[in-house]
């Protein structure tokens, strides 16, 4: 089962734009060293608005060939188009990858029917395990519970969500709806702990770029049972987790990780490099948690 801290991977870029494999097979095995739980590429963090579908492909492949089965990897497929989104999903099952993470199409603003035959039309066509993902910040589209657990109990393909829609109470009706199977992950990292609270299984995570093994402690930590040891490690993590979107996101991760010494910074436009007064109190926010000096 998919369960823990996931974190959304950026994709490093080299200086020319072109993806930098190295430092991308590089972050995975830092990671997994780190106690990350499973993989996540091609996610909002990974800048996949950006990548070419030529792109979006390589980087799965690298991702399954480097983890090589060590922990699950969860491949976005997402898209605006049923059919990219169908055809993402069946590259990320000709390639092994474990899970399809499948947002909800963003620009269109479907109807909750719209929605229903979106994902009955990918969930239709493939095998791979699909999770949901509901971030109607980005999308400007939001996927009810009633929704949500009308797909699950339809679509066997279709095992969780990613909630990133930032309300406990529509997070909380979603597991009125649906069974014990069914696999809830935060999306939103200020809220893990309240998620995993009414049944979550994991995050699905930005701040676990650049903090795996606190990120991964966490979730350990309550689905153990050693709720007050979760609950510290929540509220440190807290002021880090608000500084990781000081600017758009991933912007302040790729900074963090620059400065950390792990990747270059290298944004593909139109996201760019944070503005010099918030890369100062970035930079006071990253001395705090001693990731850098």
């Amino acid at each position: 089962m998919l369960k823990g801290s996931i974190v959304a991977l950026v994709t490093p870029f080299k200086a020319d734009g072109q993806i930098d494999e190295d430092k991308l097979r590089f972050l995975i095995n830092w990671h997994i060293e780190h106690k990350t739980d499973a993989i996540l590429v091609c996610g909002t963090t990974g800048e996949s608005a950006t990548l070419s579908h030529a792109e979006h492909k390589k980087v799965i492949e690298i991702a399954v060939k480097e983890v090589n089965k060590r922990v699950p990897v969860v491949a976005g497929c997402g898209s605006n188009s049923t059919q990219e989104a169908l055809g993402l999903a069946e590259y990320a099952q000709a390639v092994r990858a474990d899970f399809a993470l499948v947002i909800t199409p963003y620009y269109n603003k479907p109807t909750q029917e719209g929605l229903y035959q979106h994902f009955k039309k990918i969930s239709a066509s493939v095998d791979i395990p699909i999770i949901i993902y509901n971030v109607p910040g980005r999308t400007g589209c939001n996927i009810l519970p009633e929704t949500v657990a009308r797909i699950y109990k339809d679509f066997k393909t279709v095992v969780g969500i990613k909630e990133a829609s930032g309300s406990l109470d529509q997070i909380t009706k979603i597991m009125t709806l649906v069974d014990k199977d069914f696999l809830l992950f935060s999306g939103s990292d200020e809220v893990n702990l309240p998620i995993l609270s009414v049944g979550g299984v994991g995050a699905i995570s930005v701040v676990a770029n650049v903090m795996p093994k606190e990120s991964h402690d966490l979730v350990d930590h309550f689905l153990k049972g050693n709720y007050k040891e979760a609950r510290k490690l929540q509220i440190y993590l807290y002021d880090l987790i608000k500084a990781l979107f000081i600017e758009t996101n991933p912007v302040p991760a790729k900074t963090a990780l620059s400065l950390m010494g792990l990747i270059e910074s290298h944004l593909r436009l139109p996201l760019y490099k944070m503005s010099a007064a918030n890369l100062e109190k970035f930079k006071a926010v990253l001395r705090r948690y001693k990731l850098i000096t």
